[in-house]
């Protein structure tokens, strides 16, 4: 396929080189020329703008720092607008906005040229090893055409939806996972004060139900998303009695614990409500009020 690349940084970069390890012509381009070297010399051809590299090119891609960059290398002076031609696909692996990569589609679309927003995670490991994720967001015909060429950069590439949705779905994932770090943050530090020696608290956490990912590949598919809270795995009950022993802890070794002590007040705002006896993951429906949307497949 012939592919232009547009951004050859940290991402960027190890992307482009596995593009062309899997057979791609590849015209790649940067602010800074120098970066391109790696892909320069295994065959890779240079051009000057994104507007350039957009020329005669089946498949574009764009991996840059953020929207502004995204915006002006897509729709500014010398941007892939100006090169691109009908049919071409213009796919942002950027982490950008889901605002913006949908009217960056409208404009596009006027010029009958299809746009994906497929951001990744993995970090430069994975991009360097091809091991990527690759979340999706658009015409789901237009995802197929060009799903063989993302595979050369991800081995989980994956269709989220309307366009918009992969963009989506890389901030909620980033989200979650610094709003997580806080907590892990907050219990190695208690842990540690407390006297348990960094690694066995690790290994004690690694082999519990959370380091299992038990959250994650059971109780949000079969509890929360299906609704179904009366029959308790672990009762809320006991959560709130175990995070409460937690925020306790905290306050005899004189540990701040402001992600645990939040998660205390809503468990037991949902023993106010009567929730005591369901499944702790119940604990969601407050959440959902609050957002006015109920996580659900059925």
């Amino acid at each position: 396929m012939r592919i232009a690349f547009i951004g050859v940084g940290t991402m960027g970069g190890p992307m482009a080189l596995n593009l062309l390890k899997a057979g791609h012509s590849l015209v790649v381009s940067d602010v800074r020329r120098e970066v391109a070297e790696p892909q320069l010399a295994q065959g890779a051809r240079w051009a000057n703008s994104a507007a350039e590299a957009a020329q005669g090119a089946e498949l574009i891609l764009t991996s840059l720092p953020g929207p502004k960059q995204v915006e002006e290398v897509a729709l500014g002076e010398g941007g892939i607008l100006q090169g691109a031609a009908s049919g071409a696909v213009y796919a942002d692996l950027s982490t950008s906005s889901p605002t913006l990569i949908r009217r960056i589609h409208q404009e596009f679309a006027e010029q009958g040229i299809h746009v994906l927003d497929a951001p990744v995670s993995g970090g430069p490991h994975g991009a360097r090893a091809g091991t990527l994720q690759v979340m999706v967001g658009g015409d789901e015909a237009i995802y197929e055409r060009v799903r063989p060429a993302l595979l050369a950069i991800g081995d989980k590439v994956s269709y989220i939806g309307d366009v918009g949705c992969g963009e989506i779905a890389k901030l909620m994932h980033n989200m979650i996972s610094y709003a997580a770090s806080l907590a892990l943050a907050e219990g190695f530090t208690l842990g540690v004060k407390a006297g348990v020696k960094p690694e066995k608290l690790l290994e004690a956490i690694r082999g519990g139900a959370y380091g299992q990912g038990y959250m994650l590949s059971y109780r949000i598919p079969e509890k929360i998303f299906k609704g179904t809270y009366d029959e308790a795995g672990f009762a809320l009950r006991l959560a709130r009695k175990d995070v409460g022993l937690a925020t306790e802890l905290g306050r005899e070794y004189d540990v701040p614990m402001a992600v645990a002590s939040l998660a205390e007040q809503n468990l037991i705002q949902g023993l106010v409500r009567g929730w005591g006896d369901k499944d702790s993951s119940a604990i969601f429906m407050l959440q959902e009020e609050r957002a006015g949307v109920q996580v659900r497949t059925t």
